[in-house]
């Protein structure tokens, strides 16, 4: 029987007591949790077990807010688009909006804060009018055929998180949760007091788990109560009219709906960031941070952690960015879909402990009748996928969330984790703070940096999109490969490359923050990096690297890469390098035919000099250039697959002309990885594979061993 003990944290409820301690006992946890829509007995706070207690700062106060509706969270929207048809026309703003989650603001004057567009010639518009109680703005003066949009200001007054677990759950009897805006006066007085009574009178409360502070990600639903805009970035349902004029006092800027709408587009994290949207963001933070630390002090005043949930009410917190140490929490849990979102929590600077929380959710979506082995999978597939990220950085918890009630009448699926949590403990207590072997470091460039490590290519957390799942998977590779990895912007490339860096990724659809778009018209930026890769430097570009139109050019740095993109201006032109190379270090591990998802086309080589390693439909997927003393290479697409993954791998040490080093604690088979600690003397061969797999493993040394690993097997040895 195994000693390792605790590590990980359980969902319960009330009446749920006897269940509760058999199932401490047998995963060997030492934490337990409530969730939202369950509460913990006094009996089971009474457990020999660390409790967690869910704590919502701006939501779940309805006997407060409902007498203070003026404070509730505001929103810029933004209506459906109108044609006119003759000189006047009329925009019912609400139309397509849930009115019981979004309502009007009339308290505050509409014509200072709303605007009306001629998005046909972008212009705003002053010639209308408000009728307030059928929500229509009318409009005169019209143009014919022109399109018309309205920027109105609303108050959001369901909270998004609750609404959806409401709806999930079928939570009929339940209040709808009206969230309130801490940077208004009483809202402010009001969240500090309750939290300093609260403390008092939760003694058994070990870690306040901070659902999350403040501002929800924007996450709007439609008039049939579904989704319509989800940005698990997004900052636009933290507006109020306080924010506006402070930003204005600071700053000289006064900020107006278009600042927030953006045509529509609400400043999504794929949208390059203008200079306003950056200020305003870093003004939030500020403002978020400093609250945050004074309730954070409360809780530390009564003797208890600070815990704060990634997701939820989490914007303006920023792990990454420059004030969350301020904020001085002691722990972060987040959500695990896979190895990347695993590495965003696990990375988390300035927290003493990170925690998991693992899919599937205890809710009653999944955990039905019937349904055992489906949950089964999933747990599988999120421990699996993920495991690879923990080998390079492990979280120093792992729990579940939701109704223990239901997962307990699945025995089967209660096994699967009791295993997961065992084989977690091994993994942490052999490598926790011990820095993996990396045989190089590599940057992933893009318009967001730093801010946003681990979180590229992102819409709501870890959800697939076509659109996206061709560039997720750089990221998913990266979390479990043997590199370092850092995310650098445009201004850093500025400022001076970091020595240390091997090898820069530059991937993103054209356009997008995350190739960069306007970036690269500067030319300093291009003759930087150009100068970079000269000297010696790797470069790898996925989809369309340094797309910008400009000089004849389309990929600005098309001379490095040794491709450019037609685009049908350059037809007349003839494009003769179409051979292939028969073998290359960059695929000589392919066991099938390459797939590049949602690939580019029309991407073709510039000169003879270029190695095509894979030529399809007349365009190149994949290819490589050297350049001066460096090298880059061209990807049309990288969804994640375990040959994907390696042929990144290779790629990355090719550039950077670190060969050699990629058979240091390497796997022959593609299916399986070697994480080393030197400084703990081991390293494991692990199998990614949920079937066996036969493999030669390089130690240190460069010698090599045969092995066979059972699914999933991790096997240990001695340096």
């Amino acid at each position: 029987m195994s000693k390792r003990y605790g590590r990980v944290t359980l969902p319960s409820e009330t009446n749920f007591f006897e269940e509760t301690k058999e199932v401490l006992g047998r995963l060997k946890a030492d934490a337990i949790r409530d969730s939202d829509g369950t509460k913990l007995s006094d009996e089971l706070k009474q457990l020999d077990a660390k409790i967690y207690t869910t704590y919502f700062v701006s939501r779940g106060h309805n006997d407060f807010i409902e007498q203070n509706m003026e404070e509730c969270i505001q929103i810029f929207l933004m209506s459906e688009r109108v044609v006119a048809t003759s000189n006047y026309c009329e925009i019912s703003f609400m139309n397509g909006y849930f009115d019981q989650q979004i309502k009007p603001d009339y308290d505050h004057d509409v014509k200072k804060y709303w605007q009306v567009h001629n998005r046909t010639t972008n212009e705003v518009i002053e010639h209308w009018e408000i009728d307030k109680v059928n929500n229509k703005v009318l409009i005169s003066n019209c143009t014919p055929y022109h399109e018309y949009t309205v920027n109105f200001l609303a108050y959001m007054i369901w909270d998004a998180t609750q609404m959806y677990n409401h709806i999930t759950n079928d939570w009929k009897d339940k209040p709808h949760e009206i969230p309130f805006d801490v940077r208004k006066p009483k809202s402010r007085e009001f969240a500090y007091k309750y939290l300093e009574n609260w403390l008092k009178e939760n003694p058994h409360t070990d870690v306040v788990r901070f659902t999350t502070f403040f501002y929800h990600f924007t996450l709007v639903f439609n008039n049939l109560g579904k989704e319509k805009f989800v940005d698990w970035f997004g900052y636009g349902a933290g507006v109020s009219t306080e924010l506006i004029a402070g930003f204005e006092k600071e700053t000289g800027i006064r900020l107006v709906a278009e600042d927030f709408v953006d045509e529509g587009f609400y400043n999504s994290t794929f949208r390059v960031p203008s200079e306003n949207y950056k200020k305003f963001i870093d003004y939030q933070q500020r403002f978020v941070a400093e609250f945050a630390k004074q309730l954070v002090d409360l809780v530390h005043a009564s003797g208890k952690e600070a815990m704060m949930f990634l997701g939820d009410n989490w914007i303006g917190t920023e792990p990454y960015g420059d004030y969350f140490e301020n904020i001085g929490l002691d722990a972060v849990v987040g959500s695990v879909g896979g190895g990347a979102t695993l590495r965003l929590i696990s990375e988390i600077p300035h927290v003493k402990y990170t925690e998991g929380r693992y899919l599937p959710y205890f809710f009653p979506d999944t955990f039905f009748e019937g349904n055992e082995q489906k949950a089964i999978d999933e747990a599988i597939e999120n421990w699996r996928t993920s495991r690879r990220a923990l080998m390079r950085k492990p979280l120093d918890r792992i729990g579940y969330g939701g109704y223990l009630s239901l997962a307990y009448k699945f025995p089967k699926f209660m096994d699967y984790i009791e295993k997961v949590c065992e084989e977690f403990r091994e993994i942490y207590d052999k490598i926790a703070q011990t820095k993996p072997y990396c045989g190089l470091k590599v940057a992933i460039l893009n318009s967001w940096g730093k801010i946003r490590s681990w979180q590229t290519h992102m819409v709501a957390h870890a959800l697939w999109y076509k659109q996206i799942y061709s560039y997720l998977g750089i990221l998913e590779s990266l979390s479990g490969m043997n590199v370092d990895v850092a995310f650098i912007n445009f201004d850093d490339v500025k400022k001076g490359i970091d020595p240390t860096i091997d090898v820069i990724i530059n991937a993103g659809d054209a356009d997008t923050a995350f190739s960069g778009g306007k970036n690269w018209d500067d030319p300093e930026i291009v003759a930087i990096l150009r100068k970079w890769v000269y000297e010696g430097h790797g470069l790898i570009g996925v989809g369309d690297p340094s797309a910008y139109l400009k000089g004849g050019k389309y990929f600005q740095l098309s001379d490095v890469f040794g491709v450019e993109k037609e685009l049908g201006f350059s037809l007349s032109t003839d494009k003769y390098f179409t051979k292939v190379c028969d073998q290359h270090f960059i695929t000589a591990d392919n066991v099938s035919e390459m797939a590049f998802g949602e690939s580019k086309q029309n991407v073709y080589a510039l000169n003879e000099n270029v190695e095509i390693l894979s030529f399809e439909n007349g365009e190149i997927q994949l290819a490589t250039h050297q350049y001066g003393k460096g090298r880059a290479v061209y990807i049309s697409g990288a969804p994640f697959s375990e040959q994907n993954a390696r042929i990144l791998q290779r790629a990355l040490y090719f550039v950077a002309g670190k060969e050699e080093k990629l058979y240091r604690y390497f796997a022959t088979n593609i299916y399986c990885e070697v994480h080393a600690y030197e400084e703990k003397g081991i390293y494991a061969v692990v199998n990614n594979a949920n079937s066996q797999q036969e493999t030669v493993v390089y130690d240190g040394n460069g010698n090599t061993f045969e092995i066979a690993l059972s699914p999933c097997e991790i096997k240990w040895f001695n340096i």
